[in-house]
């Protein structure tokens, strides 16, 4: 996956050139991450390319927002359940340091991370999981993407 996407992923998102794109919700884009060091790591990004913050929402935008990401946190969770025993939970977090437009991470958790990890943010890994072509996203994670996909539109038509 190359291109200039990754320059405007809500962008590309809206005019559909998005790859990592899974579904598209209520305030925004399931997507899968570009990187699968914890595999089924996945992102709501918000559909309106300005909005910085999410208190940039009206109210009734913000709550369909964190609705949205607790629906794909769900749905990760679900999957990842299914896919490996050592599942453990997943994080959800919107932090907004780097990127600057909304976005929540949804982060599964393993039993089989690092002992020195595993009780610890994400962002405490070290560089290489990041940037190892390894855990770049690519065909071998088909799998997870079809079952994130499919548990969303479960979870969408249980209302």
């Amino acid at each position: 996956m190359t291109g200039d996407w990754r320059m405007d992923r809500i962008g590309a998102a809206l005019r559909g050139e998005n790859p990592t794109v899974l579904r598209r919700l209520e305030s925004g884009f399931a997507v899968i991450g570009d990187v699968q060091f914890l595999p089924g790591y996945s992102v709501l990004l918000v559909d309106e390319p300005g909005v910085q913050r999410l208190s940039d929402l009206p109210k009734a935008r913000r709550l369909s927002f964190l609705s949205d990401m607790d629906r794909l946190g769900e749905a990760v969770e679900h999957v990842c359940q299914r896919l490996d025993p050592d599942f453990r939970r997943v994080n959800l977090e919107i932090l907004g340091n780097t990127d600057p437009f909304l976005h929540a991470h949804v982060w599964p958790r393993f039993e089989w991370e690092p002992t020195e990890l595993v009780g610890k943010p994400v962002w405490l890994y070290p560089g290489d999981r990041w940037s190892d072509e390894g855990f770049r996203l690519g065909p071998q994670h088909d799998v997870l993407r079809d079952g994130i996909e499919s548990e969303l539109d479960r979870l969408r038509s249980m209302g």
